[in-house]
């Protein structure tokens, strides 16, 4: 079966460009496999300055290669530059706890990896370094930042720094089970929130122990997605000027209304409103959901171990509402705390993984759209749809939080799952739409305070 992606198609060519060679600096793919010596980055300082180890905290994502890659590369850049390092792979659904509890004790990492909801939260209390140096200098060796990344990353969002350098641009693509959608005669992606909800019923009612809608209503990252239905029904956080929550709102009245209607039912599993991060891509491997929306590593693992599964899996971009399509990019960045001794190594590690001999690899076997206009022509981009999808996203989605504006107050919005506890006052408690919606436009309220 052939995989299909729309409807992004515009491409668009560019080339790399080598600035500088790294002397005695390689990364390690695999075990015995080295990079070659003439590299972007620059090497680690001559007089190390910290007192301990640079400490490393990685985004573990659903891809065990790209985890691993990325903790030999750092370790070797490490032993080969007379650095003493630390990976230390966290939860990307437990970053914010881990980084809040780190705050408090002193302990935060010298780098690590992190979404734009929480660097705008640490950029705005001046917890993270400007590193619009090394911005500049990976930018202008490769082709130039995506204009919708370079957009997403403006300082004037962050308290006027660079918060941090992008790595990899994440972003949801609907995966749909087209082998038992095939059964009831469906052919194409649902092209609505509702005509999802609708197809979904029908080929529930086909397969039994499958549930049509594996996405999550829990307190995780995944279940924000939610915000952009909300959002293409017409709903919005906050007013124009990113001030005052109006969440309350017949628009979102409406799009409550067609999530309790799925959930009544049953279309989404009952441990839905519970699920770690991990839920989804779960439900969806184990044969347990039709519909899911994923950033991609569902595709990578159902590759490798399930190829039958793979091949009956398309893609599509995310559905349209009532009044427009949200389909949001979210660079992830790589930054640096203020608390960090000697922040020029960190700089010299982060420009070193920002390299095209180490990310080419990299992103073969994980998750993420490209950051710079040199990384468009990747193998990786061409390697599977679910990667060129990604890419397309990259170039034509919208800007995170759009139509609402991404500032301080959205990040702690969403950092606070406010629509999904929102979902499940209704479908857990048995709370009214009404009244859901007026506790979560409170919630709003007292957010959105805080930085007026």
């Amino acid at each position: 079966m052939s995989h299909s992606f729309s409807p992004f198609l515009r491409r668009r060519r560019t080339r790399r460009q080598v600035v500088g060679a790294l002397a005695g600096g390689a990364a390690a793919f695999s075990a015995g496999s080295m990079l070659p010596g003439t590299l972007l980055a620059r090497k680690a300082p001559a007089v190390i300055q910290a007192s301990g180890p640079l400490t490393y905290w990685g985004g573990l994502i659903f891809s065990d290669a790209a985890n691993q890659m990325l903790t030999d590369t750092i370790n070797q850049w490490g032993s080969d530059n007379g650095v003493e390092t630390e990976v230390v792979m966290i939860n990307q659904n437990e970053t914010n706890q881990r980084v809040s509890a780190a705050v408090e004790a002193g302990t935060m990492p010298s780098a690590l990896d992190m979404g734009l909801d929480l660097a705008l939260l640490l950029s705005t209390s001046g917890q993270l370094q400007d590193v619009s140096d090394i911005y500049d200098t990976i930018g202008a060796a490769q082709g130039g930042w995506h204009e919708s990344v370079d957009g997403a990353v403006a300082p004037e969002k962050f308290n006027g720094i660079r918060a941090g350098v992008p790595f990899g641009a994440g972003g949801n693509v609907l995966f749909r089970r087209q082998d038992i959608l095939d059964e009831i005669g469906v052919t194409e992606a649902p092209a609505t929130w509702q005509e999802l909800s609708d197809v979904a019923a029908q080929a529930q009612e086909g397969a039994p122990g499958v549930y049509g809608l594996g996405l999550a209503l829990s307190n995780v990252g995944d279940a924000n997605l939610m915000v952009s239905a909300l959002q293409s029904y017409g709903g919005r956080i906050a007013d124009d000027e990113g001030v005052t929550c109006t969440i309350s709102s017949p628009e979102t009245m409406e799009f409550l209304e067609w999530v309790n209607a799925a959930w009544e039912a049953g279309l989404f599993p009952p441990g839905a409103t519970t699920w770690d991060g991990a839920g989804d891509n779960t439900a969806y491997l184990s044969g347990q959901a039709v519909f899911i929306a994923n950033t991609g590593s569902v595709s990578i693992a159902a590759q490798t171990d399930d190829p039958e599964l793979f091949e009956a899996t398309a893609y599509s971009a995310l559905p349209a509402g009532p009044v427009m399509q949200v389909a949001p990019i979210g660079p992830n960045l790589r930054a640096i705390p203020t608390s960090t001794e000697d922040v020029e190594t960190v700089k010299a590690l982060i420009e070193f993984l920002a390299q095209p001999e180490f990310l080419g690899e990299y992103y073969k076997v994980a998750i993420y759209g490209p950051v710079l206009q040199g990384q468009d022509e990747m193998e990786a981009f061409a390697s599977t749809p679910v990667l060129g999808g990604l890419r397309d996203l990259v170039l034509n989605g919208t800007p995170p939080g759009a139509p609402d504006v991404s500032n301080t107050a959205y990040a702690d919005f969403n950092s606070n799952f406010t629509v999904p506890k929102m979902i499940q006052r209704i479908v857990v408690d048995g709370m009214s739409l009404e009244e859901a919606m007026a506790e979560a436009q409170s919630s709003g309220e007292t957010i959105y305070a805080k930085y007026v």
